[in-house]
């Protein structure tokens, strides 16, 4: 289970940064999501979210995604592993 914090916040952008995708933060009315914008991935953030949601939408968008483990740290793998069982507890 991934714990509510800021640190939680910063390893999944991380993790996200390390296999290619740019993270941004945007003001609107919408859900966070990913997208593909001129053969550049991007994860867009609604800004306004609780930290809780920003969370929760990372992981569930990292659990859809097939991420390049080449690419990322051991640690950072370790971590993509532990999200990727996360949702076999769920």
């Amino acid at each position: 289970m991934l714990t509510v914090t800021n640190h939680t916040l910063e390893k999944l952008e991380n993790l996200l940064k390390a296999s290619g995708y740019k993270v941004r933060y945007e003001k609107g009315n919408f859900k966070t999501g990913a997208c593909l914008l001129q053969n550049s991935s991007m994860v867009i953030v609604n800004k306004f979210s609780n930290l809780e949601s920003k969370i929760i939408s990372l992981a569930d968008l990292i659990r859809t995604l097939n991420l390049d483990l080449k690419i990322v740290d051991d640690k950072q793998s370790a971590f993509y592993q532990q999200i990727k069982q996360t949702e076999l507890q769920l």
